[in-house]
């Protein structure tokens, strides 16, 4: 892909793929990163990363607290933000900007990575990629407005080619 960086290209999963792989991971991932930087992985931020990382979907904060009431004891909106902040935080889950919900990082990045994250409209997967040179760029333009970013988000919303497919005429 042209102006992305090669070193971490990462592709839509196959809808059929064997997402229990992703997962056991995504969940050793994050409790190694855990116990790297210090933080106490519970029972319950366990619950509630595999809750999000269940699926390349992104999901709501009230979506998830439905989710993890379906298993069980109903956790308050306060509890379930201090848990996304501490895996956000840890680098753990992205917040996806445009849609006010999280995915889980699969990819194993550092927490401020130069990434574009592409969601598919058809069926709301969500995947990054490393994109330096377009941070760059972002960069090199706020530069060139003496404008000084606090944060760049680059998300680009279309349809990943497994749905792009499924749409062809016969």
């Amino acid at each position: 892909m042209e102006g992305m960086d090669e070193h971490m290209t990462h592709f839509f999963p196959a809808r059929d793929h064997d997402h229990g792989v992703c997962l056991k991971n995504a969940l050793w991932r994050a409790k190694s990163r855990c116990d790297e930087r210090g933080i106490r992985w519970t029972a319950l931020r366990e619950r509630v990363f595999r809750s999000i990382a269940t699926s390349h979907k992104p999901i709501g904060a009230y979506e998830l607290i439905e989710s993890l009431a379906g298993e069980g004891k109903r956790l308050a909106p306060v509890s379930v933000y201090r848990i996304l902040d501490v895996l956000h935080g840890a680098g753990l889950v992205h917040r996806l900007e445009s849609r006010n919900a999280f995915f889980a990082c699969m990819t194993g990045h550092d927490v401020a990575p130069e990434t574009v994250t592409f969601i598919c409209d058809d069926c709301e997967r969500v995947t990054e990629t490393e994109a330096a040179s377009a941070h760059r760029a972002i960069g090199e333009a706020a530069a060139a407005t003496n404008f000084h970013p606090r944060a760049t988000v680059i998300e680009v919303s279309g349809v990943c080619a497994e749905c792009r497919e499924s749409r062809a005429p016969c």
